[in-house]
């Protein structure tokens, strides 16, 4: 004998009642069955809705039986022939006429007590019982139909009775015992007292009625039918890589669904447990997926965790103070006072030193809580020996849970470290001592976050999901995009990465995705789909999502930008900029930075500040973290200087070159930033605040080479202009070099606590003589590097370089 149960999707219309026949058929080729089956989907909360309005003097009840008795109808309509249907209408319009009696009781009262709610709420499994029972007759005419409550009885314990086990396992085996059905079909949900009342079984009791039959029948196996393939790794609503666990033991099954997994409610297990019957969930829309087994045969090879949960909606209520510790009896009034207002509590937690206890409870019931519990301990906390009850709501509780855990050392270390990499706060802590679950109490907003992240850490091979907030779309953003399109899989499968990019901006439009924009098609998207860009909007929208591994990234030259770092900083959002401007402001801001980077463990990275994609400050943070001490730094910073001033020649005007360099992506939009000098100077603070020492930008002596018209342009083409204008002051600069047979190359220099930056003339056995196009070369004297400084050098200017000199930092951050 095999039990099946349909649940309420599974039967909420004609369409997909027509599968659950189908499975039924199937498997009635094998073996006898029992099946249970639910309401429609959403009739019991009509039922509920309807018995609250007609106790409530709100005649819109009508409506509601209306509706309800409409669907059922059209249900018949579709599933059974009309010459078949005239029994069953009338059983039907019966069952409407009794329970629309109750609903205008209700009215005249004013009243609905548990037992008439029990009544009322019985109908919804009558009425879809009936009517699939019908259904499937015209396929089998063996198939018949049975009342649950004639087989299942309980107390007087109105809305979550209790059942008498003795009595109805009788009643079960000698119903069956006579019965030559092939298929008989069963009301979930509904039982009755031995007094006649109909009662039902709670929250659950569809799935308790089909547990209490296979126990009763001793059945080889209990599947229950439902609109998703099992249980799951996590809520895949709210994770969408979870996966279907394949085989749980009862054990664990219990724990998920305590900690919310909705497939199963723990009570439904019990009557099979102890006979040790294992129960199959399906899918009534993927028949042949495997679903999952809960049986007591579980591999111990497995992953000790065995899924991720979480109930959300969770109130913390701390009760502590000194006249708690050593005082017997403490926790038993705690607990008496919360039982005596029907209060449940979910999450237990005590110090060792007695001197606090801290609970988790509805949010609901968390006033009533507060309130009750001050009073209990009034006393106490006259003599300020217990502070006044403390209650913290909007939290959720996170749960790990697998039954092996007790097995692996360092589970909870790496679940509390990987939150913590996600600056998400662990508020309250509870492990019993089977270890079996491991639960945290957490700050609601961060629940996506939290499940994800852990998912990611125990379910998904190690693979980090980065999720990236880009600001700046031009060149460098372009090409940035681009390189992450190409690298995609390659990162997925060698670095065990999944970058994806949630959003874009440039100076018109923003767009986001949170599962991510599709990068071969993002032009399109952000031009056509895009709202109107707005900074503080972007920012806003990238903190609320609160997504786990969030970077930002900035690809623009922009001050305001630049600005705004913190923001993302203290929300725990790391930074990864190409933008020069904020490690060059202000020392104390650079500094501010630096320690909201530290405090939020949120990395702020700008490799790409000084040489593009040259790993020049990474390279001096590792000569800093290892001990070694910077004494003298010189370097060719501007990738688009040297590669003017090695492509200006008597042929070449100086103003053909710049232009050149514009068009090739080496300048800054301004190119007057770069020929000025301040770009180069702001890259030379960056170094020598990197390698330890605190500078101004003031501090950086700029001995221009631009003549004063030139420096006092206000746009592109007056500059321009006055390139044309002075082009005989760059022609003799050239010409003195050449006589001394010296290249011009714009140098950058730190020594002894003072900075400098200029062009200068540089003589062929300098480093430097021979640096070709648009390269950087960097010499550090040090500790260790005395006689031969160390050199870095290669390509220094370009979208490409610039781009994956980004791209690196975010791979940095995704290997951290």
């Amino acid at each position: 004998m095999n039990v099946l149960k349909f649940g309420g999707t599974s039967v909420a219309n004609a369409q997909n009642i027509s599968l659950v026949l189908k499975i039924v058929g199937d498997y009635a080729q094998k073996d006898q069955l029992a099946v249970v089956v639910s309401a429609f989907s959403g009739i019991t909360d009509m039922l509920v809705s309807a018995g609250a309005k007609a106790s409530g003097k709100d005649k819109a009840y009508k409506e509601i039986i209306n509706t309800i008795e409409q669907k059922h109808k059209e249900a018949i309509d579709e599933l059974i022939p009309l010459s078949e249907q005239a029994d069953l209408i009338d059983v039907i319009n019966a069952d409407i006429n009794q329970l629309k009696t109750l609903l205008d009781g209700c009215y005249l009262l004013g009243e609905l007590s548990n037992r008439t709610s029990d009544a009322i709420l019985s109908f919804g499994e009558l009425l879809s019982s009936r009517i699939i029972a019908k259904a499937y007759q015209q396929k089998d005419a063996k198939a018949g139909y049975k009342d649950s409550r004639e087989l299942i009885k309980t107390n007087n314990h109105f809305g979550k009775a209790v059942v008498d086990f003795n009595q109805t396992n009788q009643l079960i085996a000698e119903f069956f015992k006579s019965s030559s059905n092939s298929v008989t079909i069963f009301p979930g949900f509904i039982a009755s007292s031995n007094d006649g009342h109909t009662t039902t079984l709670g929250r659950g009791g569809s799935d308790y009625t089909a547990a209490i039959l296979a126990g009763a029948l001793h059945s080889s196996q209990l599947e229950i039918w439902t609109d998703v393939n099992g249980m799951f790794t996590a809520n895949p609503k709210i994770v969408p890589q979870a996966q279907p666990i394949e085989v749980i033991s009862y054990q664990e099954a219990m724990e998920l669904s305590h900690f919310g997994a909705k497939v199963l409610y723990p009570p439904t297990i019990q009557p099979v447990l102890k006979k040790n019957i294992p129960i199959l969930i399906k899918n009534t829309f993927e028949p042949n997926a495997a679903g999952t087994l809960i049986t007591s045969n579980v591999s111990a090879k497995d992953n000790p965790i065995k899924g991720i949960s979480h109930i959300d909606k969770i109130s913390l209520l701390t009760l502590e103070g000194s006249g708690m510790i050593g005082v017997a009896g403490s926790s038993k009034r705690l607990f008496e006072v919360l039982s005596n207002e029907s209060i449940n509590v979910i999450f237990i937690t005590q110090a060792s030193s007695e001197h606090s206890i801290c609970i988790g409870i509805l949010n609901a019931d968390a006033n009533k809580a507060q309130a009750a519990v001050n009073k209990a301990f009034e006393i106490e906390i006259a003599q300020n020996k217990i502070d006044p009850c403390i209650v913290e709501k909007d939290l959720c509780i996170v749960a790990l849970v697998g039954e092996n855990m007790k097995n692996h050392q360092g589970i909870s270390g790496k679940m509390f470290s990987t939150l913590g990499k996600n600056n998400v706060n662990i508020r309250a802590i509870a492990q019993g001592a089977s270890e079996r679950n491991i639960s945290v109490v957490i700050n609601e907003r961060d629940v996506k976050k939290a499940l994800n992240t852990l998912h990611e850490r125990f379910f998904e091979d190690n693979t980090k999901q980065l999720n990236l907030f880009v600001m700046g779309v031009g060149n460098v953003g372009e090409k940035f995009i681009d390189q992450i399109h190409q690298q995609t899989q390659f990162l997925r499968e060698n670095l065990k990465l999944n970058v994806r990019v949630v959003a874009l901006s440039n100076s018109r439009k923003m767009l986001f995705a949170e599962e991510g924009i599709a990068l071969n098609d993002w032009k399109n998207q952000l031009e056509n789909h895009g709202q109107p860009a707005n900074r503080e909007q972007f920012i806003e929208q990238t903190q609320s999502l609160n997504l786990r591994n969030s970077i930002f990234v900035d690809n623009t030259a922009n001050e305001d930008v630049a600005a705004v770092y913190d923001r993302f900083l203290s929300k725990s959002i790391a930074v990864v900029t190409c933008n020069k401007i904020a490690c060059s402001s202000a020392y104390e801001n650079y500094s501010h930075l630096k320690q909201l980077s530290r405090k939020y463990n949120a990395p702020f990275l700008f490799e790409t500040n000084v040489g593009a994609g040259l790993p020049i400050i990474d390279t001096l943070k590792h000569l800093i973290a290892s001990g070694d001490k910077v004494h003298k730094i010189q370097a060719v910073l501007s990738g688009s200087l040297n590669f003017i001033f090695n492509n200006f020649s008597p042929t070449y005007s100086f103003h053909d070159v710049v232009k050149e360099a514009g068009v090739q992506g080496f300048t800054e939009p301004d190119p007057k930033i770069d020929l000025s000098g301040v770009d180069v100077a702001r890259k030379i603070l960056i170094l020598i605040r990197e390698s330890g020492y605190q500078m101004e930008m003031e501090g950086i002596v700029n001995n221009s080479f631009l003549p004063k018209e030139c420096m006092d342009t206000t746009n592109n083409d007056d500059f321009f202009k006055s390139l044309i204008k002075h082009a005989a002051h760059f022609d003799q600069l050239l010409a003195d070099a050449v006589a001394q047979d010296c290249r011009l190359k714009f140098v950058a220099q730190f020594e002894n606590g003072t900075a400098q930056v200029g062009l200068q003339m540089i003589p062929k056995d300098h480093p430097f003589y021979n640096l070709e196009g648009k390269d950087n070369i960097v010499l550090f004297y040090t500790d260790r590097y005395v006689d031969q400084p160390l050199l870095i050098k290669g390509a220094g200017a370009g979208a490409a370089v610039t781009a994956s000199g980004i791209f690196a930092d975010v791979i940095r951050i995704g290997n951290v």
